[in-house]
Order: C-alpha cells, then structure tokens, then sequence
C-alpha cells in the first residue's frame, strides 16, 4: 500500500481496475444509470483485449442483462451452440455421456461461441459510448491508502525505467488515480486484488481458493471437419484419474476452431507439465483428426479461478470491492465464467451508485456482496459448489459421479447429501517430493500438431522491454536451488506454460534463470511454487501479450 507523495494525482468518482468483462460492464452500468458519475477505467495491456482468454462458450444471461439489444448493436459473438456434448477420454477410445445424465446445473441454454477479446473490444465501445474513460498501457502497481485508512484509489507504474530501475530517456514516473470508490476487476490471481484481500483479511472465512491453468490455441481447421457451433468438453485422457481438469473443442465462425485444455492446479506430481499434458490431449484419435491440414493461429494461457462459492472472499471492502475473476465467480464445473462477471459489474454498479447518490465516499458499501449475489450468481454457485472438492478427493470418476448425484439431488430435491465441503490447503502445498512420484516423460513435438514451448508463445505476439525491472520477483534468490530444487526438481519450467524459468549450470552448478520477457502473464508461479517465493508484479504498462481472437 502506498501514499501519492510527490506524484500528479488525478480523481474521479469510480475507479475501476481492470479492463475485462466485469469492469467493463460496471463502467456501462453505472453509466446508463447515474450519467454524472464519472467513471475511469485502466487497463495494463497494449490495447482492450490484448490480455482476454477464455474457451468461451457464453451464457448470455449477463450481456441480456446489461445490454438487452446486443444482437441488434452487433455485438461480436460467432455461433449459436448447436450440440453441447462431455466426453471421458481413454488413451484410444471416447465416450460420450448420455445428455439426459448431465444435471441442469452443467447445461447452457442459448449458449453463444465467443472470442471474449473481441467482445470486450466492443464493450469498451459502447463504455466509451456513454462517457466512460478508459486508459489501456496503464499498470496499476499499487493501491493508494494512508496507513489504516480505507483504499483510496491506485498508484500506476512507472514508464522508461531500465532494468536497475533507473530512469530512461523518456522516463514518466505514476501517477495516483483517486477515487471515491475502487472496483477490483483484474481477473484471477490480480496483484491488488491479492494485496487487498491480504490486507483487510477479506479471506479469513473462505476456503483457500483454487486455480486451473487453461492453454489454448486457435487454429482455421478444414471445411469438410468444420461444424459451426459444435461444442465438445472432454475428461479423462491425458491426465487420469488423480489430476482434475479436462480439455475442450469449440467450432467457432469462419473455419475457426478454439481448443483448450486446463490443469488443475492442485495436482501431487512435481514433473507433471500441463503444457505438455495439452500436447498430449492433441494427439488423441478424437482431437488429431481436426487438425489434419490446419494452421494454428494463436496460443495463450491464463490461471483462472476454480474454488467457487467456498472460496470466495468477502467482496467490500473500505473503499470498494471485487468483481469478476478476482473474486473467483466462475463456474469451473461448467466452464462458464463470463456471464457470472458482467453480473457482478452490473450488481456492483448498482450498489456504488446508490452510496454515490447518497453522497457517501470510501467506506464500507454493506449491500455490495448482497447486490452481486443477487443477480443470480450466488443461486448458480450454490448449486455446483460441491463438484471441485469431491473431484480433488476422490478422483476424476468417482468425484465426477459423486458430483452429478449431488447436484441432481440439489436440483430435484433442493438439498445436498454433503452440505458444504471446504479445504484447507493451498494448490502449492499438495504438491508431493521427487521421491514420490515416478517421474514422467513426454515426447518430442512433432511441430504440425504439437509444439515446444518456444514456437507456441511467438503466436502470443508478445511485447516486454527486455530494459526494464524484472516483473517476476523472488523473496530468496536461493531457495529454488537450495530447497525446490532437492525436493521437488524445481518444477517451476515445467507448470509455466511459456519457458519463463530456466535451471541450467554455471562452472558445474545449478542456476536459475528467469527469462520475463517470455511472460504471458498466466500467474501460475505465483499460485504454484511450493515454497511461495514467487510474486507476480505487473510489468511496465502495455507489456505482454496481445492476443488476437481469444
């Protein structure tokens, strides 16, 4: 937490971090409602949606609810979903569940296949439509507050420093941005969202929470093996049994083909990659086939948010709150998250705007959570809350099974045979020693339908100053070869999906290197490394990657 000091300070009514469906549709909402409230947005990446992945399959009850005439404003969304079909994986085979076996809970009506970059592009159109400021290539660093005091705003990152943080030619220092109230929209894993929630102790009655880390590639696939709006979600193969997570297929517009594939992140085995786990998933009879003859276009990777309603934090805090990701309102058994977040902004709105008219500033918004639950996300969340825990105990199959017959007997009954389950570990601490585990081996890439790691992060377009502060901080240089190493073979190279952590010698000894301009900005060493040594920082404003139609 910092004060402004010497630096510029700039205000506005509400300040929202985070450029992504849920501050954007805040933004919309507060400003179809209070017209006068002047609303800012900030946005680290390059340009709005440069930093957006997701599958996506949308549920478009968020978008009816902020902008009921999407269709007609041309909203860019592909196809409707035709076929919606899970899958369990053998090493050859593929068995389709039967649809009348999936619980209500897992199914999306009306559901529409998406690039969320594209449409948060044009969300940030329609913002900018009605007055809202948006500022992209803007890092917010730190949240601006006095002491005990309540938030106050933010600080934003420096321009034109080098790699000792000294200043450039051309050096612009931050400035503070204040606010009567502060929205949190940074998605899963944000660096203020994880401050905050630290500071005010907005977690002391949730659960740890849960992350995956989704891979995903696009690839223009051939005509004769295109089925525009065919949705596949698959379990099983490659990861067995005991490692949660599961890939999918979805047949977008225009010969597109959005494949993906997430790894839970609390999974036992220090030499597990789920970057290679994604290469594999490629490989299988159902998945190869697709991608005869085609060109993959783009790869990305982000961490998202998997706890559900255990895990989430209390959401007000003094002087705002947290919406969308950093919140943790998606819903992993479904794979559904996009909607839950334009709802919270929308919820979240509603709420700022009520105290705003009321005069008030920087205090505690005591309907924030109600306002947001509201809207039905906490109804949604209620109803599949028991899916995650019972898959991380029992296993793919048996947790699986366990899972449906409880949220059918939530939606038949309206009850839950296991109440609410809860953890108490962290993702990082149910990772096992070497000595555990049988190491595992992958294959070569055969560079048309798998890759290393290099040929795929190109495709990220990514954009860092290699001149600047590394944004990837270590508490103790050491402990990855004095402790991860010994123990656990340093898994870092292995869980980043973008070949940041590097262990090589130096005159006959292990080193670690980080290579942070490879940085794809996913988060996972943050949430992953065993020995919580690693923190995520945001880099200089407008670094990254800048993905296209993810």
């Amino acid at each position: 937490m910092a004060e402004a000091g010497n630096r510029e300070v700039l205000s506005t009514d509400v300040l929202i971090v985070g450029a992504g469906p849920a501050g954007l549709a805040a933004a919309i909402r507060l400003k179809q409602r209070h017209p006068a409230i002047a609303v800012t947005v900030v946005e680290k990446a390059a340009e709005i949606g440069g930093h957006i992945l997701s599958g996506a399959v949308m549920d478009p009850v968020g978008l009816d609810a902020l902008i009921p005439d999407w269709r007609l404003k041309n909203a860019p969304v592909g196809p409707d979903v035709a076929t919606d079909r899970y899958h369990f994986l053998t090493a050859r085979g593929d068995f389709a569940f039967p649809h009348m076996l999936i619980p209500p809970q897992m199914r999306t009506r009306s559901g529409v296949i998406v690039s969320l970059g594209d449409l948060v592009r044009w969300l940030g159109e329609q913002a900018t439509e009605l007055g809202v400021d948006i500022f992209p290539m803007t890092a917010a660093v730190d949240v601006l507050r006095s002491g005990d005091g309540p938030v106050r705003g933010i600080i934003t990152g420096d321009l034109g420093l080098d790699r000792a943080g000294k200043p450039k030619p051309g050096h612009a220092e931050g400035i503070a941005l204040e606010a009567r109230y502060t929205l949190i929209a940074e998605g899963a894993r944000g660096s203020l969202a994880k401050k905050i929630i630290g500071d005010f102790a907005l977690d002391q009655q949730a659960s740890p929470q849960k992350y995956g880390l989704g891979i995903k590639e696009v690839w223009e696939i051939s005509a004769d093996r295109h089925q525009p709006g065919k949705v596949d979600h698959y379990l099983g193969f490659p990861l067995g049994n005991a490692i949660g997570g599961g890939g999918f297929a979805y047949h977008a517009q225009d010969r597109r083909l959005y494949l993906g594939h997430v790894v839970h992140l609390d999974y036992a085995d220090p030499t597990l990659s789920p970057f290679e786990e994604f290469q594999r998933f490629k490989t299988h009879p159902s998945i190869a086939p697709l991608l005869e003859g085609a060109t993959r276009i783009s790869y990305g990777a982000r961490a998202l948010a998997a706890g559900g309603l255990q895990a989430v934090p209390h959401l007000a805090f003094p002087g705002g709150g947290l919406i969308g990701c950093a919140a943790g309102f998606m819903n992993a058994p479904r794979l559904k998250a996009i909607h839950n977040a334009i709802l919270s902004g929308i919820g979240a709105a509603d709420a700022l705007g009520a105290a705003i008219a009321a005069d008030r500033s920087h205090d505690v918004v005591a309907d924030f959570a109600h306002r947001i639950m509201a809207t039905g996300i906490g109804r949604e969340l209620r109803g599949v809350r028991n899916l995650k825990p019972l898959w991380s105990r029992f296993g793919t199959l048996l947790g699986s099974a366990l899972g449906g017959a409880d949220m059918w007997c939530q939606a038949i009954l309206r009850f839950s045979p296991f109440g609410t389950l809860r953890w108490t570990r962290s993702d990082a601490a149910r990772l096992k020693s070497l000595a555990e585990v049988a190491p595992r081996h992958y294959d070569k890439p055969d560079g048309r339908t798998t890759f290393d790691r290099a040929a795929s992060v190109y495709l990220a377009n990514l954009s860092h100053d290699e001149d600047q502060p590394t944004h990837l901080k270590l508490a103790d240089p050491t402990i990855p070869v004095r402790e991860n190493l010994p123990r656990f073979g340093e898994p870092a190279p292995l869980y980043c999906p973008a070949g940041v952590y590097e262990m090589t010698e130096e005159g006959g000894a292990p080193v670690f290197r980080i290579h942070a301009a490879n940085c794809v900005h996913c988060k996972t060493c943050d949430i992953k490394d065993p020995a919580g040594n690693i923190t995520w920082t945001p880099p200089e404003g407008g670094s990254g990657p800048n993905y296209s139609g993810m």
